[in-house]
């Protein structure tokens, strides 16, 4: 009799796991919406994916899978060659150099570059019934507030054209770290955030939560390989939270992410999580139990690390029977740190066969990997040579809601839904693609024709800028279709050309709309 009883209540035990897990699943539902995941790696490079280059020497097997199960993009692009206005442009579907900040990155003590009453897609799905959340490197700025003594710093007098902590950065001697920011990921449309607020090696190192400080920054460190060039385990000096530890960020923050994607598989409406992992950007930091699993040292080892991120975020969508509603999808911000002396040590192309790295208006500042599985709707295994920017995210979402208001039309933003489809193969309406180097080179593209208004990379990879002598070229000018490497400037040879594409980038930076072909 008593085994009876226990059959019964495990029969019971069981029946209401499944009745629970068929809620969830009917809860999901019942929107008709789907789930979005946005998956932001930092600094990764094309050719660090090994399904977009079988010679890497890095195998990123969890990425490689989710290319398998969507679409693959071999022609995406940032919209900047480095963090800050890259997810500018994510975030806001504009051009960064709209922004205040046309040139170069915020810090850790910068106040936040997404202007007020800009409408982003995280305020746009909120507008929608959508769960916001975003957990990771925020490197938008916070609105830190300022010690009584020191709040007139921000008064127009003293502050010209606003410019206090986006210029340069605010002097955290000034700041009351006691009081919670008040403009952050909340004002930008955010129900949870759990955010850095600038890279893993910039200062303060602490979390905040829902724009409010986990742990005052009552400690310092002395940075970190400081020698380093910029590479290995590097970070700055600094003001640090005393419990923060370098080596368990990135596995903190897929703890804290996948955590959001469970406490909402109980929710009857869709949510949108925005994950911008802090790396493989410097401090390389692989834990012992990733050392030595590449063949591109530490950097290899830390993109190891990151795959298997990306591993957990798909297997908690698998297991709580989210994937089939939900899209997901897979960049990084801009391209790899990664220099020649690096490609010859470990015989390892970053950039994959592109041209330059992170930093440069040559292909390999700015080509990332891009890849979106939406099941059902994305067509598994297919390859896209579509040429689009990851400001095109908000533009894809409205159409997806099918909002076609003028408030989410962007300037910068096109559709790419109707490529995910299969029904169409290019952008529909984008006249070209635009983006800006570190050091302020503009290069457009159109087409397989691409200008670069200067000489030089614009960026990182020397030399930097060149001046030209009489009689050379003043920019570069290639045709990517015959020549990827962008080996063999055509700019005197083709002077029509540059003058299209020159007009045509005045007049998409002068626009105030969408501008079209």
């Amino acid at each position: 009799m008593i085994q009876y009883k226990k059959s019964i209540s495990a029969v019971a035990t069981i029946c209401c796991f499944l009745m629970l897990a068929s809620t969830n699943l009917n809860a999901q539902n019942k929107s008709g919406l789907p789930n979005i995941v946005y998956i932001l790696a930092d600094d990764l490079g094309f050719g660090d994916v090994s399904i977009n280059n079988p010679q890497s020497k890095i195998s990123t097997p969890h990425i490689d899978g989710l290319a398998q199960q969507g679409m693959r993009f071999t022609d995406a692009h940032t919209t900047s060659s480095v963090c800050t206005p890259s997810r500018y442009s994510i975030l806001t579907g504009r051009y960064p150099w709209r922004s205040r900040l046309s040139v170069g990155v915020l810090h850790g003590y910068s106040r936040t570059l997404i202007e007020k009453n800009q409408p982003t897609v995280a305020s746009f799905l909120q507008s929608k019934s959508y769960q916001t959340g975003v957990v990771g490197k925020w490197h938008l700025g916070v609105d830190w507030v300022l010690k009584d003594a020191f709040k007139d710093s921000l008064k127009p007098e003293y502050n010209k054209d606003n410019m206090y902590g986006i210029a340069s950065d605010m002097d955290p001697k000034q700041i009351d770290f006691t009081k919670a920011p008040t403009e952050g990921p909340k004002t930008q449309g955010f129900n949870y955030s759990y955010i850095l607020p600038a890279s893993l090696d910039m200062a303060p190192y602490c979390y905040l939560e829902n724009d409010q400080l986990t742990e005052q920054p009552t400690g310092y460190t002395n940075g970190n390989k400081l020698e380093s060039g910029y590479t290995g385990p590097f970070w700055r000096e600094g003001l640090m939270a005393p419990s923060f530890e370098f080596y368990n960020v990135l596995p903190n923050f897929t703890n804290k992410a996948t955590a959001f994607i469970k406490k909402q598989a109980n929710a009857k409406t869709p949510f949108f999580l925005y994950f911008p992992m802090p790396a493989p950007h410097t401090p390389w930091l692989p834990k012992p139990g990733y050392v030595g699993k590449s063949k591109a040292g530490e950097y290899g080892d830390y993109v190891v690390e990151v795959d298997d991120a990306v591993g957990q975020v798909l297997h908690v969508l698998d297991s709580m029977g989210l994937s089939k509603n939900t899209i997901v999808i897979f960049a990084s911000d801009n391209g790899p740190y990664w220099r020649e002396n690096f490609v010859a040590q470990f015989n390892h192309k970053s950039a994959g066969e592109f041209r330059g790295m992170k930093g440069d208006a040559y292909e390999g500042g700015h080509r990332v990997p891009f890849i979106v599985r939406y099941p059902g709707k994305v067509k598994a295994g297919s390859v896209s040579d579509a040429t689009t920017t990851l400001a095109n995210l908000l533009a894809t979402c409205a159409d997806l809601l099918g909002d076609h208001s003028e408030k989410y039309q962007t300037e910068d933003s096109y559709s790419i839904l109707p490529i995910l489809t299969g029904k169409a193969t290019t952008v529909a309406e984008q006249p070209a693609i635009i983006n800006i180097s570190s050091k302020g080179f503009y290069d457009i593209r159109k087409g397989s024709w691409k200008l670069i208004t200067k000489i030089g990379s614009g960026g990182f990879t020397a030399p930097v800028e060149i001046k030209p002598k009489p009689g050379e070229p003043i920019g570069q000018l290639y045709n990517l279709a015959t020549d990827i490497h962008e080996d063999n400037n055509l700019y005197n040879q083709n002077p029509q050309k540059v003058k299209e594409l020159s007009d045509l980038l005045n007049k998409i930076m002068a626009a105030k709309k969408r501008p079209t072909t």
